[in-house]
């Protein structure tokens, strides 16, 4: 396959940013995404060119790090993530526009490279539990029923990849924040913290300037482990229900 692709380049956090176009040859349609732009770079560093600077670690479509904007889609066409996706959902002679996530809670560090960090503050707030310490309890000592276990491990699936905010026309996070929030929360082990973690989570996803959420359901849509838009409704009926209580006190 011969490809077009361009590719948003910016040197650094302050630097002005702007699309470059590069042509490609002899990409195989088995070839994941991540492998072709390793194509583009080696030609890059052989004709003594600054490569194209990306995220990527497991490549195995269970760490989000492989975060790009693909043709206007999140990860690609295919709702799986960046990593994952290959050659053969485009053709020959096709161009490609690669871009970073576009939101302000995500500055792009450089080129395709952004900034998450936004993420890992969100969960500092509030995405742990209260455990004792000494010897571990005995794992049926307390019993979760199957739904909740169910729904605790559909939230747990998330990745923190961001595509959900990518995808979002406000750049909201309301959908990873709703998954960490929800996959403790359904859970007896969360309960200690199930108030103060919805309270802390939701207020510092706000002061990281994320967007509002009104719900267009995009970022369910771009999610690639498929988390519901209804985590949202319960994350929200979590937040009600705290507010209500913390002002009763």
């Amino acid at each position: 396959m011969k490809l077009t692709l361009r590719v948003w380049r910016q040197k650094n956090a302050d630097a002005d940013g702007a699309m470059s176009t590069y042509e490609v040859d002899g990409i195989s349609a088995d070839m994941s995404f991540l492998e072709m732009l390793d194509t583009l770079n080696e030609e890059l560093i052989l004709a003594g060119d600054d490569p194209v600077a990306f995220d990527h670690d497991c490549r195995e479509g269970i760490c989000g790090a492989c975060s790009l904007v693909i043709n206007g889609d999140a990860h690609g066409p295919e709702r799986t993530t960046t990593c994952q996706l290959h050659m053969r959902s485009f053709r020959d002679g096709d161009t490609i526009d690669v871009e970073p996530w576009r939101a302000a809670a995500f500055p792009v560090v450089k080129d395709l490279v952004v900034d998450r960090s936004a993420f890992d503050r969100i969960i500092q707030a509030g995405g742990y539990i209260t455990a004792p310490t000494g010897a571990a309890p005995e794992a049926h000592a307390t019993p979760v029923p199957k739904p909740d276990a169910d729904s605790a491990f559909e939230h747990a699936e998330c990745i923190g990849c961001g595509a959900c905010v990518a995808a979002c026309p406000n750049g909201a996070a309301m959908l990873f924040t709703s998954a960490k929030i929800n996959h403790l929360n359904v859970l007896p082990q969360g309960a200690p913290e199930r108030e103060t973690r919805v309270l802390d989570m939701v207020g510092q996803m706000d002061e990281e300037g994320f967007g509002g959420c009104t719900l267009t359901g995009e970022c369910a849509t771009a999610c690639p482990k498929g988390i519901p838009l209804f985590s949202i409704t319960a994350m929200n009926k979590e937040w009600l229900r705290a507010t209500r209580r913390a002002g009763r006190r």
